[in-house]
C-alpha cells in the first residue's frame, strides 16, 4: 500500500498506492507509512521527500471508515497507535517533505499533506477536515497542524463547518504553496525536491530543525535554536566545501557532514 520510489541518489519519494479504496487509510496502510518513514529517517543519503498518490482522483481520503465501522472500542484503541506513528512519521521526517496533491485530500489526507513541509496541488485538489461531521475530531495532527498554518479562525472555520475546499481557495488560504496546472502537481513536487536536494544537506537538514523548534517558543529561545543550529553548520565539512566551491566558481560536492 506503500511504495517508495528514489529519483537520482538524493529523492526519496513515498507514494500511497491502495488505488481500490482511494488510499484511504486503514491499519495496515498506516503501519507500511511508519514503517517507510523510519527508514527515511534513517538513510543519510536521503535529502529531500515527495508524497504523493499513485492515482490522479485522490491524494488520500481519509481515514478507512469501513473497517473502523467493525471495530470494537479496544481495536480503535489498539489502531491508535499505529496511526499516529504513521503521521508522525511523515511530520519527523529530518528533511524536507513536499506533498503532491491532486484530488481528494481529505482527513487524514488532508493531514498527511499538512505534516508535509510544502503542499503541492494541482486545481483538482479538494482539501478538508470533515472529522466532526462523522463524530470525531482531527486525530493525525490536524488541529494543531492547520491552526500553526493559518491561524486560528481560518483552521477553527474549516475544522468547526467540516467543509471542504478546492485547489484556488485552499491556495488563498496558504494551505497550499504552489498552485500548477492541471496534471502536474507530482512534476512540481519532484522539482522543488530536487532543488531542496542540490543545497548543503547539512544546513537544510539544521534549518528545518531550527524552524520546527522555534515555531512555539519566545523570540529570545528561537534565536537561541538558530544559533545552535549555526554553530552546528558552519564548523561542518559542508560549510567549508560551500565556501570552497563559491571561490572556485563551481557546483558543491556536499560531503553531508
Amino acid at each position: 500500500m506503500i511504495r517508495v520510489d528514489r529519483h537520482g541518489e538524493h529523492v526519496a519519494e513515498i507514494v500511497l498506492d491502495r488505488p481500490e479504496a482511494m488510499n484511504a487509510v486503514s491499519t495496515a496502510l498506516a503501519a507500511e507509512l511508519a514503517t517507510a518513514t523510519a527508514h527515511l529517517a534513517q538513510d543519510r543519503t536521503v535529502r529531500a521527500v515527495v508524497v504523493s498518490s499513485s492515482q490522479p482522483k485522490a491524494f488520500c481520503v481519509g481515514a478507512d471508515l469501513k473497517e473502523r465501522n467493525t471495530f470494537t472500542d479496544d481495536d480503535l484503541r489498539r489502531q491508535r497507535d499505529v496511526t499516529r506513528a504513521a503521521y508522525r512519521g511523515v511530520l519527523d521526517l529530518p528533511v524536507p517533505a513536499v506533498a503532491a496533491v491532486a484530488g481528494f485530500a481529505l482527513g487524514g489526507g488532508c493531514e498527511i499533506a499538512l505534516a508535509c513541509d510544502l503542499v503541492v496541488a494541482d486545481p483538482t485538489a479538494v482539501l478538508g477536515l470533515p472529522e466532526v461531521s462523522v463524530g470525531v475530531v482531527p486525530g493525525g495532527g490536524g488541529t494543531q497542524l492547520l491552526t500553526r498554518r493559518l491561524g486560528w479562525s481560518r483552521a477553527a472555520d474549516l475544522v468547526f463547518t467540516a467543509r471542504r475546499v478546492d485547489a484556488a481557495e485552499a491556495h488563498r488560504l496558504g494551505l497550499v504553496d504552489r498552485l500548477t496546472e492541471p496534471g502536474a502537481a507530482r512534476d512540481v513536487a519532484l522539482e522543488v525536491a530536487r532543488a531542496i536536494a542540490a543545497n548543503s544537506p547539512v544546513g537544510v537538514r539544521n534549518a528545518k530543525r531550527a524552524m520546527r523548534l522555534g515555531l512555539d517558543v519566545d523570540l529570545a529561545t528561537g534565536l537561541e535554536v538558530e544559533d545552535a543550529a549555526w554553530r552546528a553548520t558552519a564548523f561542518s565539512q559542508d560549510r567549508a566545501e560551500g565556501v570552497r566551491a563559491f571561490a572556485e566558481k563551481r557546483t558543491p560536492r556536499w560531503p553531508g557532514v
